[in-house]
């Protein structure tokens, strides 16, 4: 059963031996994240789901990177110091991959002992107090976006079967084009993109990602988009009730920090 559900950024500038002095302008979001690190401890989950962007992809399959466990560091952007390991869920990454097969949707298995960041980053504020919880990293693809629905739907299929009380966090940062010094500049669509998306996160609604046009895509430059769509297909029909804990934009990049209580 699905226990817990939520929607995270995943810049490395949140961990302090990375941004630093640069932490502090993220105030909103770490205090967001504290917060729901204490939603998730009260939820008792099992195992925590995390879609990430940055993870290994293939274009035209999704894929789990499934290992007999993981490390969570944060060498890549300078600190040497902060370090985790977690486990797999091999049960629930067994029962993914056999249903999947069983539905013809395109899907494959990865091997890697270190995730992206992009799951490293909300499992370094989400199992603070959950040392024990056991994960199942996955990866969107290049299909379709209808795919990713349907993806999404699958998934609701096998956690809804499943005894073990699993939680699931979409991780990815909204629009980089936010102002002059963010990564890509400023475009105009970035803000457009934000509105949208924190208005779709509020009514869960699967039609308002899909609607967005491709040039509005392209012009945001973010890297939510196919997490949003997977999760929306895994509380299609499910009554839910979102609370935005957060949204800010201190270097040009969109982080939001939402809650799905089910």
């Amino acid at each position: 059963m699905i226990c817990f559900a939520a929607i995270t950024p995943h810049t490395p500038l949140l961990i302090p031996g990375v941004g630093k002095e640069n932490v502090a302008k993220l105030d909103a979001t770490t205090s967001a994240l504290t917060h729901l690190e204490g939603e998730l401890y009260a939820s008792h989950p099992d195992v925590i789901v995390v879609i990430s962007s940055h993870a290994i992809q293939h274009e035209d399959a999704f894929s789990l990177n499934l290992h007999d466990e993981y490390v969570i560091d944060f060498k890549d952007f300078g600190d040497l110091a902060t370090s985790r390991i977690l486990q797999p869920d091999i049960e629930l990454a067994s029962a993914i991959e056999s249903h999947m097969h069983e539905r013809t949707v395109p899907f494959t298995l990865d091997s890697s002992l270190n995730v992206d960041y992009g799951t490293g980053v909300p499992l370094y504020f989400l199992t603070q107090n959950l040392p024990h919880a056991k994960i199942v990293p996955l990866s969107f693809s290049g299909l379709p976006a209808k795919e990713h629905v349907r993806f999404g739907t699958e998934l609701k299929d096998v956690f809804e079967r499943s005894l073990k009380r699993i939680a699931v966090v979409a991780s990815g940062d909204l629009s980089h084009c936010l102002s002059s010094d963010a990564p890509l500049g400023y475009k105009p669509e970035g803000s457009e993109y934000d509105k949208k998306v924190v208005e779709a996160v509020k009514g869960i609604s699967t039609s308002g990602l899909l609607s967005m046009n491709t040039k509005l895509l392209e012009g945001a430059s973010a890297c939510i988009h196919e997490q949003l769509l997977i999760l929306f297909g895994i509380l299609e029909r499910k009554k839910t009730r979102v609370e935005i804990l957060s949204y800010e934009h201190p270097f040009g990049v969109g982080y939001l920090v939402a809650q799905i209580h089910l």
